[in-house]
């Protein structure tokens, strides 16, 4: 594969010229350190020192705790005149950070948060290139998703199973394929895309535009073939995607689930009873995908982590069982329907073993159904045709 195919380095000139001209930070070093440890998130908590997570696992930095008075000094410099505004009226503040590390530019997302009174921050960093699906790991279908021209595909995990960077390698690989427009949405925004055959705008809520709903009612206007809109956090958010997507949009977003099935249910969770079966006629008819992933540790050389990956698609199967109501059905139609590219987390996980990327003390450790991983790996078809 081509290497331009394998990772997007990201070069964005604005940011280098920002970081010529911001003054050089404290608190930089610590964000320093997190690169070189080739970590993926910082936290700073007031009586501990600085910790990092590196492939999934915490651990302090080699120095002293953070006081009080310290970490107002290393954390309020960071926040601009909006971000404090924010921070003060909430309690918290999410806000991209920039820092030069050995002459490359490197993203973090920030949380700055407080809690017991004190102030404190979780950053997570964002590689500053942008994998292809075989560097991370993921199954062949993906690139069947990224080929609809209409619908909605939904990315479902827990925060920090890899949906963001998931998402970021599905539009890459649309923008090193197609010549469509690309508009995404973000608070804030993570990935800065490189244009390569598409037209990308990148919108960040709160910067520039006010809010997401106001972003959306721009966003019909801005002629997007693609529309990547973030979290589906609440009913306006839901409604507003799905309503471009049947609109003849392509519509990216996350949502917190633990699988594809159960993701159903928690979209619906975000409306009253009375709106259920129009909720489920319109995931049904424009639903193409859901995929549902965790991050789990890796035992090959130079692999940190690997996402274990569920993949339901929307065949006319699938669209049955959700329109009937009939979400515990679900489970078996995907693993039925592994002959067109569809996955359940058990499949992922004996593939995963097979290629030696993770033990299998880790697979059963997260196994959903341990049983089934036992005969998977034995070669014995679990899924059940006759029950549907």
């Amino acid at each position: 594969m081509a290497s331009t195919e394998q990772s997007t380095p990201i070069v964005d000139q604005d940011e280098a010229r920002f970081l010529q001209d911001r003054e050089e930070l404290e608190v930089d070093k610590m964000f320093r350190a997190l690169v070189k440890l080739e970590g993926s998130d910082l936290h700073l908590k007031v009586g501990r020192p600085p910790i990092v997570r590196v492939d999934g696992s915490l651990r302090d930095l080699n120095r002293g705790p953070i006081n009080r008075e310290e970490m107002v000094r290393l954390l309020f410099p960071m926040m601009d005149k909006r971000n404090r505004a924010i921070f003060e009226d909430e309690g918290g503040a999410d806000f991209a950070y920039i820092v030069d590390v050995d002459g490359e530019t490197w993203r973090f997302r920030v949380n700055m948060l407080t809690q017991l009174g004190n102030i404190g921050l979780v950053a997570r960093l964002v590689k500053n290139w942008i994998p292809d699906f075989e560097g991370l790991h993921l199954p062949p279908i993906m690139e069947s998703l990224c080929k609809f021209d209409q619908g909605m595909i939904l990315l479902a995990g827990v925060t920090g199973s890899g949906k963001s960077t998931t998402i970021a390698s599905m539009l890459n690989w649309i923008n090193q394929r197609e010549t469509k427009h690309i508009l995404t949405l973000e608070d804030p925004i993570e990935f800065v895309y490189k244009e390569e055959k598409c037209l990308i705008n990148q919108r960040e809520i709160g910067m520039d535009v006010k809010n997401f709903s106001i972003a959306m009612k721009h966003a019909v206007r801005e002629d997007p073939d693609i529309i990547l809109v973030g979290e589906l956090r609440d009913e306006e958010t839901f409604m507003t995607a799905i309503h471009a997507a049947e609109t003849g949009h392509l519509v990216f977003g996350t949502i917190h689930a633990s699988s594809s099935a159960t993701t159903i249910g928690r979209i619906l969770d975000l409306f009253p009873e009375n709106m259920h079966g129009a909720i489920r006629s319109a995931i049904a008819f424009n639903m193409k995908g859901i995929v549902a992933q965790k991050l789990l540790p890796s035992i090959k050389d130079g692999v940190g982590r690997v996402p274990t990956v569920e993949v339901m698609t929307f065949n006319p199967t699938i669209q049955k069982l959700v329109l009937e109501g009939t979400d515990e059905k679900l489970p078996d139609a995907i693993r039925i329907g592994s002959e067109e590219g569809m996955q359940d987390f058990t499949m992922s996980l004996k593939e995963l073993i097979d290629e030696e990327l993770i033990s299998r003390e880790i697979a059963f450790r997260v196994a959903p159904n341990r049983e089934a991983l036992k005969m998977a790996i034995k070669g014995i078809n679990v899924s059940q045709p006759g029950i549907l």
